[in-house]
């Protein structure tokens, strides 16, 4: 595990373009299956991540607390199942299903995906506004393994609640820490460990 975080893609940035299967319905993701929503959310975790697992709980409450918004949410796994099984699609939908997630749980097996939002680490976040212009990116809240913070996602849910006013999202920010995507042998981007 390298500790890594955020690469802080500057605010304003258009969300891009994906599609990507779903682990538990099998259908297919993309940004237009959140067409006309206020704001979207992008995840991106894995199963066998301790960060992931210290915040997957606090992470399906929120997905539950803004079921009923006009907010799409999105999470997805680059990780290499062949180096790290626990984050193989059947294991990601045990995962969703075990945590309850109720929105859609991707696997980017080519990592074009993660490249595209130049995602670095598990957990990472992103937020984007009607647009799908980014407005905030970074970590869910101050709580880390082992810091004694309370997990509760106060940062993430402090832009998701500006989107969906169609207010300002504080440009004070902080980077997600994790562990390292784990990239395919060669197909690390040109932004990893930089």
């Amino acid at each position: 595990m390298a500790l890594t975080a955020s690469t802080m893609l500057p605010l304003g940035n258009k969300a891009p373009e994906f599609q990507l299967p779903d682990v538990v319905s099998g259908e297919t993701i993309s940004l237009d299956t959140f067409a006309g929503k206020q704001g979207l959310v992008v995840i991106f975790l894995c199963r066998h991540c301790p960060f992931v697992k210290h915040v997957q709980g606090e992470l399906a409450k929120l997905g539950r607390d803004y079921q009923d918004a006009d907010l799409g949410i999105v999470a997805i796994s680059a990780n290499d199942a062949t180096t790290h099984p626990d984050d193989a699609p059947e294991k990601l939908k045990e995962m969703a299903q075990e945590l309850g997630l109720t929105f859609p749980l991707c696997y980017d097996e080519s990592q074009e995906t993660a490249k595209a939002y130049t995602a670095a680490c598990t957990p990472d976040f992103f937020v984007f506004d009607r647009d799908r212009k980014l407005v905030y990116r970074g970590q869910f809240d101050d709580s880390r393994p082992g810091n004694d913070q309370p997990v509760t996602g106060k940062d993430l849910r402090s832009a998701i609640d500006a989107v969906l006013a169609q207010s300002p999202v504080s440009e004070e920010q902080k980077p997600s820490i994790g562990c390292n995507i784990k990239w395919k042998p060669g197909n690390e981007p040109a932004y990893y460990g930089a």
